[in-house]
């Protein structure tokens, strides 16, 4: 740090709630789905809309905020784009329609991203190499409960008050998180030069980083299979409120239980990299998560599945994908070291644009049934395959060290 001295423990803690900014803002209105889709007289379909616009808005501004940050500091785009959040979680609050609703998430979402690319940033700037891998750590562990407690929590909120109080807590929570940074964290890094925002010199590093085809292939076998994720997240909230008859409270429950397979299972794959390699990996769970996601589909399809069967085929299938993300991630960043920054935000740019699709196609196929979700959900895992498989054999991929792999991991385990 350059001026002040501060601890590093709450350090790590503000940074994870920087990056915690999404999560929250994804899961925690989940549960109230129906309740807004009744208030605002429309359907629950209409009402996913508004995460498949949180979506494009992140995909959006990560490509927005990487050379802001690295031209004016840290500090002032994140200012401003938690100003933008917070303004925005009180637009969502007040929306009168379901189209004021969809649009206040876009602009939410354009606001919340910068804390997810600052945070990596500032990591870099303020801790020497040797500790950022136990920085990382930590700061998974602040992540990696958004999944477990927003969902939870925005179900109790929700029965005990209504759906808006969650975008007032978010906004709340924003602008607790904008005081101490503005009190305490000093800025980490001086403005840049000028010229780091000329257009083509940043299109020319995001096409230089699309080009490489080890980014590529990993980088869309990743982003495909994510987008399933997605395709849960957004027709959840109809199947088992609306179809299985699940409480809020239940639904926030419940989405607690199968987050945490996900959890466990990128903590797994931790220790299975000490004696398998990341493509090995990927292979594996990539193929498992296929099959899960055709026994579900197949569910849905002849009426078999019930809502017990539903949430152990989803948390198998959301466990694959514990291993499937880090590893696609690492292998995607591997072969860049000066450009990093750009092939982490095409990569998360490329993941949320494939979410945001997935999310419309379960609104705009919405039946009434699980058939929409676990159909996307089916068609995401059998597009992933077939792209790994096609990559894989005409890429003649070069032996990545286990360093290098742990070194790439670095680079994006901010945005697991």
């Amino acid at each position: 740090m350059q001026e002040k001295k501060i601890n590093k423990t709450f350090l790590i803690f503000l940074l994870g709630m920087l990056s915690a900014i999404g999560p929250f803002s994804i899961d925690m209105y989940l549960p109230g789905f129906p309740a807004i889709a009744a208030d605002l007289h429309t359907s629950v379909a209409h009402i996913s809309l508004s995460l498949s616009g949180f979506f494009i808005g992140i995909s959006a501004g990560q490509f927005i905020y990487g050379p802001l940050l690295d031209r004016f500091g840290r500090k002032k785009p994140l200012y401003i784009g938690l100003i933008i959040y917070i303004f925005a979680s009180f637009g969502c609050a007040l929306a009168a329609s379901a189209d004021m609703l969809i649009t206040m998430r876009v602009i939410q979402a354009l606001g919340g991203c910068a804390g997810m690319v600052a945070a990596r940033a500032i990591i870099r700037d303020v801790f020497p190499v040797e500790e950022i891998a136990k920085v990382f750590s930590k700061l998974m562990l602040v992540i990696a409960v958004s999944p477990i407690i927003a969902p939870t929590l925005g179900g109790y909120l929700i029965a005990a008050y209504s759906w808006q109080i969650v975008f007032i807590v978010l906004a709340i929570m924003a602008f607790l998180i904008l005081v101490s940074i503005y009190f305490v964290l000093p800025e980490s890094m001086k403005p840049g030069d000028v010229s780091s925002l000329r257009p083509s010199l940043v299109f020319n590093n995001y096409l230089q980083v699309l080009k490489t085809p080890l980014f590529y292939v990993y980088a869309f076998t990743g982003a495909i299979a994510a987008a399933g994720l997605y395709a849960y997240i957004a027709g959840s909230p109809f199947v088992f409120i609306e179809l299985y008859k699940v409480s809020e409270k239940q639904f926030g429950w419940i989405f607690a239980g199968i987050a945490l397979g996900l959890i466990t299972a990128s903590q797994i794959n931790s220790l299975l990299l000490k004696k398998i390699s990341s493509s090995q990996i990927i292979r594996v769970a990539i193929f498992c998560q296929m099959l899960t996601a055709v026994f579900l589909f197949l569910g849905a399809l002849k009426a078999w599945l019930n809502v017990y069967s539903t949430v152990l085929l989803i948390f198998i299938y959301l466990s694959c994908q514990g291993f499937i993300f880090p590893n696609s991630s690492a292998l995607s960043m591997a072969p860049f070291k000066k450009n990093a920054g750009s092939a982490s935000a095409l990569m998360g740019g490329i993941q949320m644009s494939m979410g945001a699709l997935s999310s419309v196609a379960v609104s705009a196929f919405s039946d009434g049934t699980a058939l929409p979700m676990s159909a996307v959900m089916a068609f995401c895992s059998l597009l992933s395959v077939t792209v790994l498989f096609i990559g894989s054999r005409k890429l003649k991929l070069k032996t990545i060290s286990e360093e290098e792999i742990k070194e790439a991991a670095l680079e994006t385990m901010s945005r697991i």
